[in-house]
């Protein structure tokens, strides 16, 4: 790549330009330079696989207020695990990051003199170690790139700290100190809780139901409904027999009035007959 001020990406150690050699680039360049980045990072940096107990958290942080959001029509970019790219840093990749008014589209990485704006919220989520990292040194570093709020959900001790930027010029940043255990995220809106060991998210006094606790509303409505058309399926078949009973009740009714209408027909035929014939007997006998 030739531009200004030689600048390369280093696969040991990626990051993004200074914001000095950033300026000194043309449209052109910068779009090399944030294709050269890595959408990956390096091993040392990557957390080491965790399973299903730090990836259940992450994900429903992550798809409850990306739900969130876009039902409230509000333009917040709700990421995790991605490359987040400040000017000159290390590369780093939070568990869960929000950036509030900005296009919510994919991405593979986060390069901020790119995207224009940093991020205005990180979430961390410690299963087992890296404590110090979460709780020590981000708390120094992220303070340090300017991000308003960061936040450490440890799960396995059910416990949750936040922290805030007290002003937007500040590099150190505040712990918060929770409401009837609520930690209120400015950035977000919202309150994170810790719930019987269980990371949530609340609006107001409301909880936000995360994916699993949807996918078991949406079971039961169904479970409901299929319960609601069996019932009306077993009542419209009781009444359709109760229809066709009727129906062959009437049709027995009619054919007994018909089979009476023929007896008594038969009946007054063979009485005029009799009388006939006893006419007939009277007369001869007369005639005698």
């Amino acid at each position: 790549m030739s531009c200004a001020t030689p600048w390369r990406v280093d696969p040991d150690d990626p990051r993004a330009p200074t914001v000095e050699v950033w300026e000194q680039l043309t449209p052109e360049q910068r779009r090399e330079v944030v294709d050269s980045l890595p959408s990956d990072f390096p091993l040392d940096e990557a957390s080491p696989p965790e399973g299903d107990p730090h990836w259940h958290p992450v994900t429903r942080a992550r798809t409850t207020l990306d739900r969130w959001f876009r039902r409230a029509g509000r333009r917040v970019y709700v990421s995790g695990n991605l490359a987040v790219y400040y000017p000159g840093e290390r590369v780093f990749s939070p568990d869960v990051i929000a950036v509030v008014d900005v296009e919510v589209h994919e991405r593979d990485r986060w390069v901020v003199l790119d995207e224009g704006k940093g991020l205005d919220f990180a979430l961390e989520v410690i299963v087992r170690g890296k404590r110090r990292k979460d709780l020590q040194r981000n708390v120094e570093w992220f303070a340090r790139l300017g991000i308003p709020e960061y936040f450490v959900y440890d799960r396995k001790r059910g416990s949750l700290r936040g922290f805030r930027l007290p002003s937007s010029a500040a590099k150190v940043y505040e712990p918060l100190i929770p409401q009837r255990g609520h930690y209120a995220s400015r950035v977000l809106g919202l309150d994170l809780v810790v719930e019987d060991g269980r990371l949530r998210f609340y609006a107001g006094d409301a909880a936000i139901p995360d994916t699993d606790e949807l996918i078991d509303k949406l079971g039961a409505l169904v479970d409901a409904a299929e319960q609601r058309a069996q019932e009306l399926e077993l009542r419209l078949d009781e009444e359709a027999r109760a229809r066709e009973e009727e129906a062959r009740a009437r049709e027995e009714e009619a054919r007994a009035r018909e089979e009476e209408a023929r007896a008594r027909e038969e009946a007054e035929h063979r009485l005029a007959e009799a009388l006939a014939e006893l006419e007939r007997l009277r007369r001869e006998r007369g005639g005698a």
